[in-house]
């Protein structure tokens, strides 16, 4: 046996959720692109739960669960109230999603009607919590969600405590439309191993919250932001870039493993950093991502990826960095859960083996001769 390091290019299962052929990602095979220009991020979730666009009763009935659905416990807010205010806000949504379990009489029954109801009702549930633990770590109360009203309008009004306007909400559910799955990444393996082994779909949504935390993963978004965030100014970029490359250092947002010619959801958060820079007027965020891309590009030959142009999009939403990868697990939950179904339709105990380099032949010696 040979190990390949990270198991890249290494071909683990079959999906027919989603794919990424010659740079084309497609779920269930619509362009990117057309789902991004056309789909809610409900018709979007529906399609990859259920293989196909929901017809306007189907779109109606899941819009209608999600709002009967989106109330979290009491129990569970009130635990959340706990959290030490400087807690990694990862950290803080991985407990609270696997404490959700504990009060779903459900969440043991392995039914496919039953955990494709708990698929909805954690799609529903997790932007209620993040909205929750920014509001609880900057002492405020909850707001609780409005019922009738999108995923995205929901998370921010919730998140704000007003109505959000229409400029925002588009943008947001955008961006949940393109961050909600990504063929077998990282956190989406973690949850398909986890319930592999017959454990239930809390404890597989919890498993991919804890691998999306990572910096290579899903927290690059926020290491994005807190670059811009040290440069400060476009004037500033060209020297803070050429620096960091003269020190070999990585810049976060820019190449992909899969994708050889540029991550194709990037060129849709940077037209909406752009739209929303010029709606406020001040497109200095914007500008400097395009700076950066220039040299990066230029120097490395390396493309931004999704996580580049998402930091400036959200910051200029108003959303603080700390929200930026939980946001990304709001709309990722949706890939999660179809991932999770398709294993359990077809289950087999994922167990690879490993290539051993360690020591051979070893004898036992009493301690006292050590």
């Amino acid at each position: 046996m040979t190990a390949t390091k990270g198991l890249e290019g290494i071909v683990a299962t079959t999906s027919s959720i989603s794919s990424i052929v010659d740079g084309v990602l497609t779920y269930r095979g619509y362009d990117i692109d057309d789902l991004a220009a056309n789909a809610t991020f409900e018709e979007t979730a529906y399609l990859l739960w259920f293989g196909a666009l929901p017809t306007a009763a189907e779109l109606e009935n899941l819009r209608r669960d999600l709002s009967n659905f989106a109330p979290v416990p009491d129990e569970v807010i009130q635990q959340m109230k706990l959290y030490p205010k400087e807690a990694n806000t990862m950290a803080a949504l991985r407990s609270a999603v696997s404490s959700l379990a504990l009060y779903d009489q459900a969440a043991d029954d392995m039914s496919r009607e039953a955990n494709e109801v708990k698929a909805v009702k954690l799609q529903a549930q997790i932007p209620t919590l993040v909205a929750a633990l920014s509001r609880i770590r900057k002492g405020l109360e909850p707001v609780a969600p409005k019922e009738g009203v999108s995923i995205a309008e929901n998370f921010l009004y919730m998140l704000w405590g007003k109505e959000p306007d229409l400029v925002s909400v588009k943008a947001l559910d955008t961006a949940l439309v393109l961050h909600a799955d990504h063929e077998l990444n990282a956190s989406t393996f973690a949850g398909r191993v986890t319930v592999a082994t017959l454990s239930d779909i809390y404890s597989g949504v919890t498993s991919a919250i804890g691998a999306l935390k990572g910096p290579l993963h899903g927290g690059a978004n926020e290491a994005v932001m807190k670059m811009l965030e040290e440069i400060g100014s476009l004037d500033n970029v060209e020297t803070y870039v050429q620096g960091k490359l003269e020190r070999r250092e990585k810049i976060m947002g820019f190449g992909h493993r899969v994708y050889k010619n540029g991550d194709p959801r990037a060129k849709h958060l940077m037209k909406m950093s752009h739209e929303l820079g010029t709606m406020k007027n001040d497109t200095t965020l914007y500008d400097m991502s395009v700076r950066i891309e220039e040299l990066i590009t230029g120097q490395k030959g390396l493309k931004p990826n999704v996580d580049f142009y998402s930091a400036s999009v959200y910051t200029q939403l108003g959303i603080e960095r700390e929200l930026f990868t939980p946001i990304f697990a709001i709309s990722r939950t949706s890939g999660w859960t179809a991932h999770i179904l398709e294993q359990y339709l077809d289950n087999r105990l994922i167990r690879p083996r490993a290539e051993y380099t360690g020591l051979a032949e070893q004898k036992y010696v009493p301690v006292e001769e050590r």
